[in-house]
């Protein structure tokens, strides 16, 4: 099991956000956002969305740190991306 975080870097309701998503699988990512207590509400047609204080948490749980462009790449590479605009299941 691989799972992906980039840095917090995203601005977003007072706070900084980093992305969680999966190379492999939705089922993936969704188990391990349960694993370290991530709310299904922080899932946004493709990836989690982490708040920067629980960064270090989530990378001690296992996800890999890597940069925004990567973690991008590596979910399109998968065929997981699901740009705004596109119709999503869970």
């Amino acid at each position: 099991m691989t799972v992906y975080i980039d840095p917090p870097t995203w601005p977003g309701h007072g706070r900084m956000w980093s992305h969680l998503v999966s190379d492999v699988s939705f089922d993936e990512l969704h188990d391990f956002a349960r694993r370290v207590g991530v709310p299904e509400r922080a899932f946004e047609r493709d990836h989690y969305d982490i708040p920067s204080h629980r960064y270090g948490d989530v990378v001690a749980a296992g996800a890999v740190e890597v940069g925004s462009k990567e973690l991008l790449r590596r979910l399109t590479a998968a065929g997981l991306r699901r740009p705004k605009g596109r119709p999503v299941g869970r």
